[in-house]
This record gives structure tokens, C-alpha cells and sequence, in this order.
């Protein structure tokens, strides 16, 4: 069974947009995956088919109406994981990608305006997820992003299927550096361990350049990562 996605969105004609091409494009025509993009519109009640209105209690902005949101994720929900982008989520992990990647698919929820209705979130079971701390004009990006992570983990995608077992984030560090031809760059040689033959020497050196890389610029992943014996012991309290 292939993996099914269906995104609702106010704007379906962005989808599938970047995933129509490269890896995500080749698998979606390959029948690895599916995508299905439904615009919320169809589901509102008036002529003008208006989804939003004015917050509760005042305050700049609209908000997307909670009955109008019901009906579309009703009209497609299942079994599979309903997700809505929202910046005030989860940040997605790679770990959240691969369960994603392994299941039957997702129904992912594109917001617009100021948010969505929370008896909507409360009542339809959505998982608010993340892709960074910043702001979009809507979930439709996000969803590019949550989509293209997990369609590139998908069996058959990658070529190599080795091919994402060092990258950042899988084994709890980012990536070491990579080179390859030319030998010598405006002065630069690739490091000789690379091109020792060692493949013992090589994977420490990737090793240690990806523990330094981590430390240095995610010291929040790194203290997640480091084994007991590299973090300082606390010294025993004297007995009194």
C-alpha cells in the first residue's frame, strides 16, 4: 500500500508544487505515494464561501472557522495521523518523520490568517507540528517541507537506501563535512584520512568532525547526545 497524503488548503493549485519534482516527483508518478489536495472552500455554506471570521474577544487578523474545518477534515479523515501546521507546535524531528514514513500516510491541515479554532483542534484530534521558529503566510510551505521528509525515507525513493543513515539528525548529531573531486581545491586538499583507505580511520574522523560540528553550532543536541563518561560527574556530597 502506497503512502496517501491529502492536504487541506485554501490554495490547492501550490500542490504538488516542489514535490511534483526530482525524488518526491519521480516516486508520486511511480505510485509510491499519493497526494491529494482539497480546497477548504468547497466546504463553507454561504455564496461568498467565507472560512474565516473575527476573533472572540477582539484583536487583529481573522480566524478560521472551526464548523467550516470539521467538514473538510471529516469529509477525508481515516485512520491516518491528522497534523496541522502551526508554528506554535511540536518542532518536527526526524524521529516524527520516520514513524510518518513508516504508517499508511497523513492528512496535513494548512492554516491561514491568525490561526485556526481550537475546539477544532480539541475536537478533531490535530497534532500541531512545526518546521521552525519563524512565521509562514500559511501551512502550505510547512506541509511542502513535513511531505518532502517523508516521502525521501519511503522504501525505493532513495537510491542508496544507506544513503540517510549519517545524515543530520539520525543518529542524534549533525553531519560531518563531505568532499570529493577536484583533489585540491584554490589550495585546499581533501583530508588525507578520506583518501587513506582506512575505513576505520575514516568513520572515527567523520565521528569526531560530526561530535565538533555539534557541539559548536547545536550545543542542545549535543548535551542530548554525549555518552555519560564526556559529561561531568557530580561530586559526592560529604557525609555529615
Amino acid at each position: 500500500m502506497s503512502f496517501r497524503a491529502t492536504v487541506l488548503t485554501l490554495y490547492p493549485e501550490m500542490f504538488p508544487g516542489p514535490l511534483g519534482l526530482a525524488l518526491a516527483g519521480r516516486a508520486l508518478q511511480a505510485g509510491t505515494w499519493s497526494l491529494d489536495a482539497v480546497n477548504i472552500r468547497d466546504f463553507a455554506t454561504d455564496r461568498h464561501r467565507t472560512v474565516d471570521d473575527t476573533p472572540a474577544g477582539g484583536g487583529a487578523g481573522m480566524v478560521m472557522r472551526a464548523d467550516i474545518l470539521a467538514k473538510a477534515i471529516d469529509h477525508v479523515s481515516d485512520t491516518r495521523p491528522r497534523l496541522l501546521m502551526s508554528p506554535r507546535g511540536r518542532p518536527l524531528t526526524q524521529a516524527r518523520v520516520r514513524e510518518l514514513a513508516e504508517g499508511p500516510g497523513a492528512i496535513l491541515l494548512c492554516g491561514r490568517f491568525e490561526g485556526v479554532d481550537q475546539r477544532v483542534i480539541d475536537n478533531r484530534d490535530l497534532e500541531e507540528v512545526s518546521v521552525g521558529d519563524y512565521i509562514l503566510s500559511g501551512g502550505e510551505a510547512a506541509a511542502h517541507i513535513v511531505l518532502d521528509a517523508v516521502v525521501r525515507l519511503l522504501p525505493g525513493v532513495m537510491g542508496n537506501v544507506l544513503s540517510g543513515d549519517e545524515e543530520s539528525f539520525e543518529n542524534g548529531l549533525l553531519e560531518h563535512p563531505h568532499y570529493t573531486r577536484p583533489a585540491d581545491f584554490e589550495g585546499m586538499p581533501i583530508p588525507a584520512v578520506l583518501t587513506s583507505g582506512d575505513h576505520a580511520k575514516i568513520a572515527a574522523w567523520r565521528r569526531s568532525e560530526a561530535e565538533q560540528l555539534t557541539a559548536a553550532r547545536r550545543p542542545d543536541l549535543y548535551a542530548a547526545y554525549a555518552p555519560p563518561q564526556t559529561k561531568k560527574k557530580s561530586k559526592p556530597k560529604p557525609e555529615l
